[in-house]
């Protein structure tokens, strides 16, 4: 991706090395409120306790991780242009989230996570929550390397807030509530894959706006998709597939709707909750 000297966000929060404020409230209320969120955006609850403390960084690690703030930093950029005319042509106005970056844990208004829950996006205060050593986890425990990678990541989590300020999100929380477990599990899986389509359109306006696709930057981030599709994280952790425990779709889900969102730019193409499954 083409991001060097570029414009960077005023709404990036660093607050690495800052411990995240105080200690992970395990099991109380912060916890349980965020493990609530997270399942809610199809992600896993458990995963939301301290890890243990983490070796110095050497001046090469530190250097790595800058760059890769700058990054993220000029993703978010790319992503405010991009939500900001597509706001502007419906006729409303686009609220900037803030990107909070951390290391090891966190709080947020909904609660208190570790580096273990993977970046997230909290409703409560529109802000999303990267700690910068996914970057990392994304290339090693996903085989899934390339800053394009990382910023349909970052993008994805944007699509959250998307969803959050046209009150898609709230909409699916009030239809979970009515429903079987299984079929709100689908909802959620609906969520993340119309995300998933969001970050498309974001790569589809933002290459017509700027051009800053590279060689293979579709490549990297369709993979990643492929990378983290629950069928393939079933079967690679527990050596077998449970669809009704799903929480984000398969990868041919995931690419499926990146790869739409990226061809049509056509918000109107991205309705997930009225499509037939894949």
């Amino acid at each position: 991706m083409l991001w060097k000297g570029r414009r960077t966000s005023g709404n990036v929060e660093d607050r690495r090395g800052m411990g995240g404020g105080g200690k992970i409230l395990g099991g109380g209320i912060g916890a349980a409120v965020l493990g609530l969120i997270i399942y809610l955006l199809g992600g896993d609850p458990s995963a939301i306790m301290p890890q243990g403390d983490s070796a110095p960084q050497t001046q090469e690690e530190k250097a790595a991780e800058d760059e890769a703030a700058q990054f993220v930093s000029v993703v978010l950029a790319d992503t405010e242009d991009v939500w900001n005319k597509l706001f502007s042509d419906m006729g409303k106005q686009y609220q900037e989230p803030a990107m909070v970056l951390f290391n090891g844990y966190v709080s947020s208004a909904c609660g208190n996570a570790s580096s273990a829950t993977g970046p997230f996006y909290c409703p409560l205060d529109g802000k999303l929550y990267i700690d910068l050593s996914f970057y990392n986890d994304l290339k090693e425990r996903f085989n899934a390397p390339g800053d394009f990678a990382m910023a349909y990541v970052v993008a994805h989590e944007v699509g959250h807030h998307v969803q959050n300020i046209l009150g898609i999100s709230d909409e699916v929380q009030r239809m979970r509530q009515q429903v079987s477990e299984a079929e709100g599990n689908r909802l959620s899986v609906k969520l993340e894959l119309q995300a998933d389509f969001f970050a498309g359109v974001w790569a589809h306006h933002a290459q017509r706006m700027k051009n800053i696709l590279e060689s293979g930057d579709m490549e990297e981030a369709l993979n990643a998709a492929n990378a983290i599709g629950d069928d393939r994280l079933q079967r690679e952790s527990q050596g077998h597939v449970v669809p009704d425990a799903f929480t984000h779709g398969t990868s041919a889900q995931r690419m499926h709707w990146f790869k739409k969102g990226y061809d049509t730019g056509d918000l109107n193409q991205g309705d997930t909750f009225n499509a037939p499954d894949l």
